[in-house]
């Protein structure tokens, strides 16, 4: 892994405008404008895992989405390997994508169930010219279906044949065929039962290890980001809150949130010992969310100035940042405020 970045965001921010229902009109109600990531700025290295956690409803997939350009964003800037991608023209763009691609989410839902395995993984080799033939689209299928653990046999499959664990690896193939060099893993392993998540998992270390890739890893468990990435990035209402390497964000978090975020993971066996940093409340709306720190509504350490006033981002490690009105006092004010 190398020190230059293959991605960088600069101050990126996607907002959507929701029209009111026919009886909204009616009674004068006007257009809301929903801002699911706010000036969001990060860099990921080549070769590089970057884990985005933070709870459902918080801006990480709309985050990883924008970046490839599947929702355009609102503002900000988006370079990969030195091209500014938000410029690019549509054909220019097109070209793009064979090097940066996606895995979803849902296996169910992002396979299209009227197609053959051999055509929904061969469909980028058609878009991006990468098969001059039917037989040498089918023979690069059947390879990258060997390499995620299906068999070449399957080709002519349906989706609906398939368990949910067989089924994303047919969407892992169907991001690796055209080789790119950078994957949005957007919560691959969510949707699966605990076993094959670990089989998934494993799978996606493998291919990275393999074709030399980089990842965006987006999870809202915090054990899997643990396990698999090099840095972490944790998301907020839109907003990342805290960044660093894995062990230092880990095992010396600085932001309330992800002090909260490590006390929620359960122990096999509990000491005792362990502080815990419980929030009350739910997570606020995206349609009109807190002034000041966003954090602010559900902080146990919240005072006047995080009501009125947004936090910056400072460094507190080596490679670590985080924003935070009471970051010199908050390690041992939560340690009071949990006991």
């Amino acid at each position: 892994m190398t020190s230059d970045p293959l991605l960088k965001v600069s101050n990126l921010t996607k907002t959507y405008t929701g029209s009111p229902s026919v009886i909204g009109r009616l009674l004068g109600r006007k257009p809301v404008n929903v801002r699911a990531v706010s000036d969001v700025s990060l860099t990921v290295a080549r070769g590089e895992i970057l884990g985005l956690i933070g709870e459902s409803g918080c801006g990480k997939s709309t985050l990883g989405r924008a970046i490839l350009r599947l929702h355009e964003p609102s503002s900000g800037r988006v370079e990969f390997a030195g091209t500014d991608v938000t410029a690019l023209s549509a054909p220019d763009m097109k070209a793009m994508r064979r090097r940066m691609q996606i895995i979803f989410q849902d296996p169910y839902a992002s396979l299209n169930p009227r197609r053959t395995v051999s055509d929904i993984v061969g469909l980028p080799l058609q878009l991006h010219g990468l098969a001059q033939s039917r037989s040498e689209l089918r023979d690069k299928v059947a390879m990258m279906l060997e390499k995620v653990g299906l068999k070449a046999g399957q080709l002519d499959r349906y989706p609906h044949q398939f368990s949910g664990g067989q089924r994303q690896r047919i969407g892992i193939a169907r991001a690796l065929i055209s080789n790119p060099e950078f994957v949005v893993c957007d919560e691959p392993v969510s949707a699966l039962d605990v076993s094959i998540q670990a089989q998934i998992i494993q799978l996606l270390q493998d291919l990275k290890r393999e074709f030399q890739l980089t990842y965006l890893f987006i999870s809202h468990d915090i054990s899997v980001i643990g396990y698999l990435s090099d840095r972490v990035a944790v998301m907020y209402l839109g907003e990342i809150v805290e960044m660093g390497p894995v062990d230092s964000v880990l095992s010396r978090p600085r932001h309330p949130y992800t002090q909260s975020l490590m006390s929620a993971v359960p122990e096999i066996e509990p000491s005792g010992k362990a502080q815990r940093v419980r929030l009350t409340g739910d997570l606020p709306s995206p349609l009109n969310p807190p002034a000041g720190c966003k954090f602010h509504t559900r902080c146990p350490l919240a005072t006047d100035i995080c009501r009125v006033r947004k936090p910056v981002t400072e460094t507190v490690a080596q490679g670590h940042t985080a924003a935070c009105h009471r970051l010199d006092e908050n390690l041992s004010l939560l340690e009071g405020a949990s006991a």
